[in-house]
């Protein structure tokens, strides 16, 4: 029962991290309805982990070519790499707005009183349905050469909402891409690049907060292993939910599940 306990944890991280329906907020909503004895908080860390694992391994190959890309156009300037070489900029811009207020929100604790209110999160998962069926129908015609400053801080400031309790931060982030005008794909993508290096530094600050019992290792490593495949398998499907403008779906599914859990719970 205890390793089902924790696969059904990894499963759960693993399904709803990377889609636009808040990981934290049903992990909230899953030890309200569950009387169990686990430690929330280290379980959403590790799986956290793993599910930043298969984000690389999903877009391994743009990061080397951006990160090949870069350090040519340092050393020869030319022009074949500079396109590349300017995303890369906009990766750091777009994660400057939500690591600042990441880190004022973790040394002031401005969350503490509401972040284990799970009306709260209803709300939460209200706007976002709000906010994917405001983007419902865009298409959007700026490829990734197209994203500048506007849209890089247009992405890193929606990326801010993404930071209180039950909001989803790829909801938030595909939001903030449609709105500033690019097409799906490349918001879906500029987002995932976002948040490769803000959900890095998070997992550093949280480190101090993991408590990890030696004989729930075991556990503790399943729940990591099936979240990272799960979360792989969601996000290619997701993307393609993204390309083929279906996010009602999900704007359908976060109102009804929001309303629920105001409702009775």
């Amino acid at each position: 029962m205890e390793i089902l306990k924790y696969l059904l944890l990894g499963i759960i991280q693993g399904l709803t991290e990377t889609i636009p329906v808040s990981s934290s907020g049903h992990l909230m909503i899953l030890k309200n309805l569950m009387n169990v004895n686990v430690d929330f908080d280290t379980i959403a860390i590790l799986t956290n982990f793993g599910s930043l694992i298969a984000i690389v391994i999903l877009f391994w190959k743009d990061i080397v070519e951006l990160v090949k890309s870069f350090f040519k156009y340092l050393k020869t300037k030319d022009k074949k790499y500079k396109s590349n070489y300017n995303y890369c900029w906009m990766i750091v811009l777009g994660c400057i707005p939500a690591g600042l207020m990441g880190l004022v929100v973790s040394k002031l604790d401005l969350f503490e009183k509401i972040e284990n209110n799970i009306k709260i999160v209803g709300l939460s998962l209200l706007i976002t349905s709000i906010l994917l069926f405001i983007i419902r129908n865009f298409k959007g015609k700026k490829d990734d050469e197209k994203i500048g400053v506007k849209e890089a801080l247009t992405v890193g400031c929606m990326q801010i909402i993404g930071l209180f309790p039950g909001i989803s931060r790829s909801g938030s982030t595909i939001v903030g891409g449609m709105l500033a005008g690019l097409k799906r794909d490349t918001a879906f993508k500029y987002s995932f690049m976002l948040y490769m290096p803000l959900s890095l530094a998070a997992l550093a600050l949280e480190l101090s907060d993991l408590h990890i019992e030696s004989s729930l290792i075991f556990p503790y490593i399943l729940s990591v292993i099936v979240a990272g495949i799960v979360t792989l398998l969601v996000t290619k499907w997701f993307r393609k939910i993204v390309n083929n403008g279906k996010l009602i779906y999900f704007s359908i599914y976060c109102f009804v599940v929001g309303l629920l859990v105001i409702l009775f719970l």
